[in-house]
């Protein structure tokens, strides 16, 4: 397969950063909070951009969607090695109710537009964890799908992939073109060298908007509030069994 891949890339706040509520409860806070790309999207960046050096494919196409900011998320990738990038602009307010059908409607839009052979995604992103983007993507398109990729391999027009499921391993072969989401194992992403941060500049990012994919951001779900889990009561030692009974009949559970 000498073609195209579409990499899907997600700007989200920094796994290390601790998560606030908002005042109001109507979200996370994240105005001044450090924001990286998603770990999972990393992989996939990773894994198409091997595919590009072993010859497997011809051009790698990095996409986020969201406002201005998410340019700097492309910009990684690109200095990763992906070779062009597209920012799908969608203002602030409207991102915060932007869910994974309506991302998965411009990626669908955009992977017919592009003729891609494939689409890479992360399996889930570490803000929302919906796991939902890449099964959508591949509804919508009509394609096979391969999640929970750990390991991806090109034979011909086929995709051989090994899923990470609850009972192991399973191994599937698919026809392209086709959906691929990454898991945790399938590689270790690169760090950017300067050298290639500093090409990542000079290549080209194609600004879109959804309305010129013909998608409509229009949401039907609403949060109607979002609050920290609550604490956890720390534990007690019992000495033997006859303590633990009776602790256990004093919080009324026996």
């Amino acid at each position: 397969m000498s073609g195209r891949v579409l990499v899907g890339v997600k700007r989200v706040i920094d796994y290390a950063v601790k998560i606030r509520v908002k005042p109001d409860h109507s979200g996370v806070v994240t105005e001044g909070v450090k924001h990286s790309m998603n770990p999972f999207c990393e992989i996939a960046v990773e894994e198409a951009v091997k595919m590009k050096e072993k010859k497997l494919i011809k051009e790698v196409v990095v996409v986020s969607c969201g406002p201005q900011q998410v340019q700097e998320t492309i910009r990684t990738a690109l200095a990763m090695g992906a070779d062009r990038g597209i920012h799908v602009e969608v203002p602030a307010k409207e991102y915060e109710s932007l869910g994974p059908l309506q991302v998965s409607k411009i990626l669908a839009a955009l992977a017919k537009k592009e003729e891609a052979q494939l689409v890479i995604l992360g399996k889930q992103a570490i803000d929302g964890d919906c796991n939902q983007t890449g099964q959508m993507t591949a509804a919508l398109l009509d394609w096979p799908q391969g999640t929970f990729a750990s390991e991806v391999t090109l034979e011909g027009d086929k995709v051989k992939v090994v899923r990470e499921i609850d009972g192991g391993l399973e191994t599937i072969k698919i026809n392209t073109p086709a959906v691929l989401t990454a898991d945790l194992r399938l590689n270790t992403p690169r760090y950017a060298t300067l050298p290639n941060i500093m090409k990542a500049k000079k290549k080209k990012i194609a600004n879109v908007k959804p309305a010129d994919l013909g998608v409509d951001l229009t949401s039907r779900l609403e949060v109607l509030r979002v609050d920290e889990p609550p604490q956890r009561q720390a534990g007690v030692k019992v000495e033997t069994v006859d303590d633990l009974v009776g602790k256990l009949r004093e919080a009324g559970r026996i």
